[in-house]
Formats: C-alpha cells, structure tokens, sequence
C-alpha cells in the first residue's frame, strides 16, 4: 500500500514537472528571419504576442539560414530544440520521418488549415502527417534592365504572354549583339544550382522524381527534365550571351555587374528586388519580368518557408495558439513585405498592396498561382543527393566539362544509389 501511494506521489511530481513555477509558458521560437525589415516584423509580432498574452511567453532566438539543417539535427538529437522552428519545406523530410516534428493536423484550427490552399499543404505533408505551415513563397523572375532591354528591341514579356525557353534563348541572342562587346544579356548565378534547375524544369514538364507504387522514389532525367538546362548550358558554352565567370556565384555577387549594365537579365528569387531598391544607383530603372515558359506554362517549383513545433516540446498547443496568431492574414502580409516574398495564404495573396506594378509586386502575385511543390519536397535524402551527386554534377555540366549524357547518367546512377540507402525497409 505505501509503494503505490509512493509511486502515485512521484507521478503527480513528474507530471507537474511540465508547467513552470509561476505559471508562466516559455515558448523559444528560432527564426531565420535575416533582412533587417523581415526580423523588424517577426519581433513586432512576438512583442504583440507577448503583450497580450502574459500566461505564454514567446522568445525570440535568432537562426540562420546557412547552417539551419546541421543546427536543427544537433538540437533535435540533443533534446535543446526550439518549441517553433522556422525551415523550409524542402528540409523537413528527414526530420518528419526521425520523429523530430509534432504532426500538426490536431492542433491547427480551422482557420488556419482553411486558408493556405490545399498544394501548398503537400509541401509539408510526409505519410499521414503535417509537418510544417507553409507561409511565405518566392518564385523565381527575372530582373532585368529596362532600359537595356527597350533599345534592344526584343519583346517585353507579360505574365499573360511570357517567353518561352526557346524564344528566351533568342532574345538572349538579339539583346547581347545590341549591347555590344564585353557585356551579357543574362547572368545565371548558380552557386546552388539543383534547385533552380529542378524548380524551373517545371514549366517544361520535368519532373525528375518519380515515386512508384510502393512509394519508393527513383531519379529519371528524361527529355522534358532537360530543356531547362540545356537552355542554361547553350547561353554560355554555345551562344556566349551569358559569361561562365557568373556560374560559381550567389545571387548578391551578380548585382554590381547588373547595376554597371554588364548584364541585362539575372534570374534570382522574387526577394532580391529588397537589394535592388536599396543598392541601384539613382536613376537605374529595372523591372520585373517572368521567367520563361514551357509546356506547362508558367509552372514552377517552389520550397515555401515554414513554421513548425517540435516534437519534444511540452507546449504544443500554446506554440499553435502562437502560429495561429503569427499567421493571422494581416500578419502573413506584414511578413511577407518585411520579406520581400510572397504569402502562401489566400486572403493573404489577394491584399491589394501586393498587387501594385511599383517594385514588380504585381508580376509575382501573378506567378503565384502556377506555383507547385518543388519537386524534391517529400525525397528522402535529398540533401545527400543534393550535395553529393547533384550539385556537382550541374556546375560541370553549366561549365561544359561534361555532357548531357554524362549528366544523366550521374543524376540517375549515383543518385538512385543515395536515396536506395534511405528508403530501405
């Protein structure tokens, strides 16, 4: 009698172990907000949170992009995460299926599970489960010189009657003759090449993950999963009317050169017309024009940021309570032009400020209804893939040390290998 009451005593202990002395929830949020506007709105958000809410506290903690999968893993398997980890949905997979994310299909309200559209849900959506809320996206445009462009001539895309790959090839053409020697229509700044080239091989039909019956997913480079590619690989190795010195670089790296009128067109994520407003001399007129389309249009791939809880946390639905408010509409759009990005919400889409022709908000509210998950979304191992057989695999082939079928043959071969090792039963 007295061990079962002794055991009943120490159970109380440790279930009360969860909640604070004085009653008040600690909840850590890491955000991988970097753009001073975007980390000036994710505080503003938590400091009106926590104004409002004196019973569940929220701390900020900063993360970065750069080391966020390496971090996230460490803190995981070390029981120190976050109770709300900010990623992006093609980084979840590895931590859904190792068991490191809540699923958070019971603890979304109604609103929230409402207003995101349903493809933009399959981005985080591994098994049965939900895994992260999608809720900024960028799409990829191409920024380019206004001025440059009208002297050449070349016609002016429109969302409505954008180029296609064959015709953005030409163009490419036409305007590096007329801007004269020593200068590119287009610099492709690809220092992360795989997922350009597979969220943009959308538009062509490219695929290049296949997921058969059993649900294990093989690698296939088939011909629509090259017209991207082979696109890029012409304009430098063949045409020459983009410089090969751009391919090793980021996306920033390429601006000066946009900026003194060496380059024409740089295609780059929907978020760095932030740099251009900031850093264009005076005078330097741009614009935002789409990036080209292919059989299906203008398609193309996209990893949206996401917010999700942590497993181990002990306050799953006071963090929920948190993303519900976090991702009210009027909020999403407040981080969304603190991002200079794209909100995944639906009523958040449709708010008139994100629809204006200044900075080219209205040519990516137009994209943003092609936008599909990425095509890497829920393979395992795609990092490994990823930094392993892809990554090096495309620099060579951007550069002209190997062909196509070279290409192929490491995509398919080396990377059916890798992702072999992760979907083994």
């Amino acid at each position: 009698m007295f061990l079962a009451v002794l055991l009943l005593l120490l159970s109380g202990c440790a279930a009360g172990d969860d909640r604070p002395d004085d009653g008040v929830v600690r909840l850590r949020f890491q955000s991988l907000a970097w753009q001073k506007e975007s980390v000036d709105a994710n505080r503003r958000l938590v400091e009106e949170w926590n104004a409002t809410h004196p019973g569940v506290q929220v701390e900020y903690v900063q993360g970065s992009w750069d080391s966020v999968h390496d971090q996230l893993l460490t803190s995981f398997e070390g029981g120190e995460a976050p109770d709300i980890v900010h990623d992006a949905s093609d980084d979840l997979a590895d931590f859904a299926h190792g068991g490191h994310l809540a699923d958070l299909r019971p603890l979304l309200s109604a609103r929230l599970r409402a207003g995101i559209p349903a493809r933009s849900w399959e981005t985080t959506t591994f098994g049965e489960g939900v895994y992260g809320v999608p809720f900024l996206q960028e799409p990829r445009v191409i920024l380019a010189n206004q001025k440059l462009l009208e002297a050449s001539g070349v016609r002016m895309p429109t969302p409505e009657k954008p180029w296609t790959w064959s015709e953005f090839r030409q163009v490419a053409r036409d305007l590096t003759r007329s801007m004269g020697p020593g200068r590119y229509a287009v610099a492709w700044p690809l220092k992360e090449p795989v997922s350009v080239s597979l969220n943009l091989g959308l538009s062509a039909g490219g695929r290049l993950f296949h997921r058969g019956a059993d649900g294990r997913v093989t690698v296939d480079f088939t011909e629509a999963d090259a017209v991207v590619p082979a696109t890029v690989r012409a304009q430098v190795v063949e045409d020459r009317t983009a410089p090969r010195t751009t391919l090793g670089s980021g996306g920033s790296d390429t601006l000066p050169g946009f900026f003194a009128g060496k380059y024409a067109m740089v295609p780059l994520g929907f978020a760095y017309r932030q740099q251009i407003v900031q850093q264009a001399p005076e005078g330097f007129a741009w614009t935002v024009l789409p990036a080209p389309a292919g059989s299906a249009g203008l398609a193309q791939g996209v990893s949206p940021q996401t917010l999700s809880i942590a497993e181990d946390s002990p306050y799953k639905k006071e963090a929920a309570a948190f993303l519900d408010f976090f991702l009210r509409p009027e909020n999403m759009v407040r981080l969304a032009r603190g991002d200079w990005m794209l909100p995944v919400g639906t009523t958040a889409l449709a708010d008139p400020s994100l629809h204006t022709a200044e900075d080219g908000w209205a040519t990516g509210a137009a994209v943003a209804g092609r936008l599909l998950p990425a095509p890497a979304q829920s393979v395992r191992g795609y990092p490994e893939w990823k930094d392993k057989v892809a990554t090096p695999a495309f620099q060579e082939y951007y550069s002209g040390a190997i062909d196509e079928a070279e290409l192929r043959r490491r995509l398919v071969e080396d990377g059916n290998r890798v992702l072999a090792r992760y979907q083994r039963k």
